[in-house]
């Protein structure tokens, strides 16, 4: 969905936090024993790969493990275990490899040692794994929503992507930009048969809205009454009509280029890279839509603008 309009830059200690990955809240999966078992599979960057339950369980608890390890509570051998030497990071606050991490992990944990990662959804789908989070350094703040995705590689991490937002102190929808609104109200991905068709169909309607930014896709693949999440549009299609139709308006040469999907069950994530005119930066999203019965039902998002500077030549896609 659209980009809510530029950020507040965030404190650089709080963006280098954030830089490498999320980590699990207590509550938020049951506890796991540290990861064994089958190296990961053939790269596919979502794109179908359909891989058995088994591997994409192991690459949820590396991800899991290796983060929460890392970030409450600074161990850094478990980045040696578990992630390859050549890391590639496209956070543009931190540095590539494994080296990186650890000294960024590290400095944070001392900084900030009761900040906690709580994931609130988890999905995984070839060779990639999305973590949906609420990160608070800072007990008692408002936080940052975090999507990190990360790539696997003969049973490693090889590679990150994120996209961070401060979380504001109210929305347009007044819903927050994490909670399951949708019936059932549970966070976990549901009814695995219909991944391969759901992937499709959000696939489609997101090229229709999106890309090709025909308003009318909504009617067709839009629950009427469905649940919105971008802290500044309202729940509904007709409020999703006025607000895309104002935004294409006020950018009428914007380019949206979808760099990854992840799909697992109801819920399909895709980044995209957002430019709204030519020589503009632009601007990441994680779109993450719920879908049941056939129709989009729920839609949550994390927004950032692409900075001017980065601490590695990778870029954020």
């Amino acid at each position: 969905m659209p980009p809510s309009g530029p950020t507040a830059p965030a404190r650089k200690a709080v963006v280098a936090f954030l830089a490498a990955a999320a980590v699990l809240g207590a509550t938020a999966v049951p506890a796991v024993a540290a990861p064994h078992g089958p190296a990961a599979g053939h790269a596919v960057h979502g794109q179908g790969g359909y891989g058995d339950a088994a591997r994409l369980g192991y690459q949820k608890t590396v991800a899991i493990t290796v983060t929460k390890r890392v970030f409450e509570h600074g161990d850094t051998a478990v980045v040696d275990r578990y992630v390859r030497p050549d890391y590639i990071q496209h956070n543009p606050t931190a540095a590539d490899g494994a080296a990186g991490l650890k000294a960024l992990a590290t400095s944070i944990h001392q900084q900030f040692p009761d900040a906690r990662y709580n994931v609130k959804r988890v999905i995984s789908q070839g060779d990639l794994v999305m973590l949906h989070s609420d990160v608070v350094l800072v007990p008692g703040t408002k936080g940052a929503a975090v999507i990190d995705i990360f790539r696997f590689q003969g049973g490693k991490i090889a590679e990150h992507w994120d996209v961070i937002q401060n979380v504001p102190d109210t929305t347009a929808s007044g819903n927050d930009m994490f909670s399951t609104l949708s019936s059932p109200k549970v966070s976990q991905p549901l009814d695995h048969r219909l991944t391969q068709a759901n992937e499709a169909l959000v696939v489609k309607a997101f090229d229709e809205l999106i890309v090709h930014k025909d308003l009318s896709a909504l009617d067709r693949y839009w629950d009427p009454g469905y649940l919105q999440h971008n802290t500044q549009m309202q729940s509904g299609v007709p409020a999703a009509k006025a607000g895309l139709g104002g935004y294409f308006a006020s950018a009428p040469q914007l380019t949206v280029t979808p760099k990854r999907i992840i799909a697992e069950g109801d819920l399909v994530a895709i980044h995209s890279d957002y430019v709204n005119y030519p020589g503009d930066r632009g601007t990441a999203i994680l779109d993450l839509f719920r879908v049941r019965n056939g129709k989009i039902v729920e839609h949550w998002d994390v927004i950032q603008n692409v900075p001017e500077t980065s601490a590695n030549d990778n870029g954020m896609f």
